[in-house]
């Protein structure tokens, strides 16, 4: 069976079985006898999201909404198959991101760019187009219902520019995608969750990054759902982290810029030592090894999504 954390309010998160366990969640939200998915993994996940609805006696027929964060395949690359699975549900997805999901063509280039022909083929398979009739774009202040459930979509660019945050009206809780971060729950000590921001290939940007941060807080939720990894609180706070930790990686960014063929390494070095700054200053005792194994993969992308960054100044 999948792991599934169920939280209050018809709130689940599912493990999509993504690259490592509690990398990556997929929330189911229920209310009533219907039900939404935010975020989809990959082609791989439609099993584990299948079985754990079983589990709840859900049928596929019940699923009303697919709903994207955003488009990076991480978060969308099942959005295809998940929507043959789901005869009756809506895909919604940023304005931005929505000819990606009828033509993927692009999408999937920028994938190969970032991790490599092979690597793309073995950790998503072959992405499946989504018909146009069955997307709905969700710009900022759209609103759709899950029976009778408002869900309300932020235009929360930073991270990405097709990417939206979605305000529950029952729960005052926030599904944040990418844009609030990263806390993995390996982390977790004392019952206090650590949290670094993304800055990921290729749409890094820091001041939308800190306008979208601000605009979930000024939300007060109580909870916000981050993918990777679901549930936490303490948000406020948590946002005051963010803020220093965006500014950190675009100071190391400006402060490489003109690095030359050194600048990768520089930057990937510089990324782990902020990670083991705030891992420190946040009282984590694990091994230095250990906070930068479980961080390994975002390592990396924090830094080629730094060098995009730099290379945009230009």
């Amino acid at each position: 069976m999948p792991q599934v954390i169920d939280y209050e309010h018809g709130i689940s998160a599912i493990d999509s079985g993504y690259y490592r366990p509690m990398l990556d969640a997929i929330h189911l939200l229920v209310e009533g006898d219907r039900a939404a998915l935010i975020d989809t993994g990959t082609n791989y996940s439609v099993p584990p999201v299948l079985a754990a609805m079983r589990e709840k006696g859900l049928r596929p027929e019940q699923v009303d909404y697919v709903i994207l964060t955003h488009i990076h395949l991480d978060h969308a690359g099942g959005a295809g198959m998940f929507m043959r699975e789901f005869p009756n549900a809506t895909l919604t997805v940023h304005p931005r991101g929505a000819r990606h999901m009828t033509d993927p063509g692009r999408l999937l280039a920028g994938t190969v760019l970032v991790y490599g022909q092979e690597a793309t083929r073995r950790m998503y398979g072959d992405i499946v187009p989504v018909p146009v009739e069955r997307i709905l774009e969700t710009p900022h202040a759209a609103s759709i219902r899950l029976n009778g459930r408002e869900l309300q979509f932020l235009d929360t660019p930073g991270h990405a520019r097709h990417h939206v945050a979605i305000l529950d009206s029952k729960s005052g809780h926030i599904f944040a995608g990418d844009v609030f971060g990263l806390s993995y729950r390996e982390m977790d000590q004392d019952g206090r969750q650590f949290i670094i921001p993304t800055t990921s290939p290729a749409q890094f940007d820091p001041e939308p990054y800190h306008r979208s941060i601000d605009l979930i807080l000024e939300m007060k939720p109580q909870a916000v759902y981050l993918t990777h990894y679901s549930q936490i609180r303490d948000v406020q706070a948590k946002g005051a982290v963010l803020h220093r930790l965006v500014d950190a990686h675009a100071e190391l960014g400006l402060r490489e810029k003109d690095a030359g063929a050194a600048r990768p390494e520089r930057l990937r070095k510089g990324v782990k030592r902020i990670i083991l700054d705030e891992a420190r200053r946040w009282g984590s005792r694990l091994p230095d090894a250990r906070v930068l194994d479980i961080y390994s993969n975002d390592v990396e992308l924090n830094t080629q999504g730094l060098g995009f960054w730099l290379d945009s100044l230009e």
